[in-house]
């Protein structure tokens, strides 16, 4: 039998009446995935629970290589069973990681097996869960219908192909399926592979020779996406960047175009003109910024030239760019072309910094134009969602708040909506019950539905 109760992270009557009165069955809005938008058309039934827990969760291996698991086990070619077991044998000993409870909570919601997960029973969970697969035929628009998913952003490369979102409208689900535009691999100048992407967009825009012939691919790209229903993109930096002029961003473009090496400077003088750029324009075509900070990517060399890239091989920085961010925010605030903006930090320390930073370029007429993004990536957990809502309680206004995200290329992430949901009521259920906010249980909870649903499709489509 499971360890999980039905009052997880609820430690009071009042926590417990907002989260099953007012949040537990509010739609999602995921503004911020990786799933696969043509694995969503394509909607083929899964063959097997390790396919779908373990295909592509580099949360689930870096937990595994923890425990000196071999990669054999973890991506490489050990059978699916022996994946799965594996993993079961490793998670069983993780006490107070997330993935101890999202694990258990997956195994319930998706499968209805309240089996405790561990190594003596995993051979059964992983019969029950390929017979339940198999006798319910799940496929990936099941397993975001049944999560009660209103609509999600997938998150998609400049030079991706867009057709797969229209053939997916066709398809009549009930969700809504659009892509966040993001441009980072033609940001990330210094990139091994980036005469390569610039082919990419070659091939679809023509010759890019300068960067004039850049950014007029790139508004055209921008314009695509639109017509497809984009109405949010997304910018990943490890640390904002000065701002330089267009004629030294030019010049270090045509650096690189020729197959010279760039400097760590030029690349960060590139990235600092190329953020503006961006945003600028983003603000000019009325589509929110999802800025995503803080990740230092790729550290091992030798994980890296194994596996490549999103394999589990990043981390949290320390460098810190409030004063860059505020120069970058006041420009384009000065030119009225600071767009809708949701600033993501994965670096806890800096919760305050952020939060007060932001307040400065709130605008008159805007609801919550700049936000506080959630708990992300290493910090969707207990700890760091705490500290978030605690940072934008104590400095903002957590009423304009838009709520979670799963960031996740896993189908079986929703229940992390759910857990921060338990985590918000429990932060107002506890602040209620002490006497530091109204006990007025109907008025906070419309606040809970704003904050996990009404709140984030009012800022990011307008509804």
């Amino acid at each position: 039998m499971s360890f999980i109760n039905k009052d997880l992270l609820l430690s009071n009557e009042t926590a417990k009446r907002l989260y099953f009165g007012f949040a537990k069955d509010m739609p999602i809005f995921d503004y911020h995935c990786h799933l696969s938008e043509k694995q969503i058309l394509e909607n083929k039934p899964f063959d097997n629970v390790c396919q779908i827990w373990l295909y592509g969760d580099h949360y689930k291996w870096r937990l595994m290589r923890a425990a000196g698991v071999s990669e054999e086990k973890i991506t490489g070619n050990a059978s699916d069973e022996e994946k799965f077991i594996t993993y079961c044998s490793v998670l069983s000993k993780c006490f107070g990681n997330p993935l101890y409870q999202w694990s258990q909570v997956e195994l319930e919601t998706f499968f209805k097996c309240d089996l405790e997960i561990n190594e003596k029973n995993a051979k059964e969970i992983y019969k029950r869960c390929n017979a339940y697969i198999k006798e319910n035929n799940i496929t990936p628009q099941k397993l975001i219908e049944e999560s009660n998913v209103a609509a999600l952003f997938t998150t998609n490369e400049v030079f991706d192909d867009l057709s797969t979102f229209g053939k997916i409208k066709e398809k009549g689900y009930k969700f809504k399926v659009a892509p966040a535009f993001r441009a980072d691999k033609i940001m990330n100048i210094e990139a091994t592979r980036y005469n390569e992407f610039i082919g990419w967009l070659e091939a679809i825009e023509g010759p890019i020779k300068t960067l004039d012939d850049l950014e007029k691919a790139i508004l055209s790209r921008l314009k695509a996406f639109k017509e497809v229903g984009s109405t949010a993109t997304d910018i990943a930096l490890v640390s904002v960047q000065d701002i330089v002029s267009k004629e030294e961003a030019a010049k270090i473009f045509a650096k690189r175009r020729s197959g010279e090496e760039l400097t760590e400077e030029e690349a960060n003088q590139f990235k600092g003109y190329m953020t503006y750029f961006l945003m600028w324009n983003y603000a000019e075509n009325d589509m929110a910024t999802e800025l995503h900070l803080g990740a230092m990517r790729n550290n091992s060399t030798r994980l890296f030239n194994r596996l490549g890239l999103d394999c589990g091989n990043d981390s949290i920085s320390d460098e810190n760019s409030t004063k860059k961010m505020a120069r970058l925010f006041d420009a384009l605030d000065k030119d009225k072309h600071l767009p809708k903006t949701i600033v993501f930090c994965l670096n806890p320390k800096m919760n305050e910094e952020i939060v007060t930073l932001i307040n400065c370029f709130q605008e008159e007429g805007v609801f919550g134009k700049m936000q506080f993004g959630p708990a992300w990536w290493f910090l969707d957990q207990e700890n760091g969602m705490r500290e978030q809502l605690k940072a934008l309680a104590l400095n903002g206004n957590i009423s304009t708040f838009v709520g979670m995200l799963t960031d996740s290329r896993s189908f079986l992430s929703y229940p992390r909506h759910q857990y921060f949901r338990r985590i918000l009521c429990d932060y107002f259920g506890s602040m209620m019950e002490s006497g530091r906010m109204t006990k007025d249980e109907a008025f906070v909870g419309e606040i809970v539905k704003d904050i996990c649903y009404r709140n984030a499709v009012k800022y990011l489509l307008g509804e």
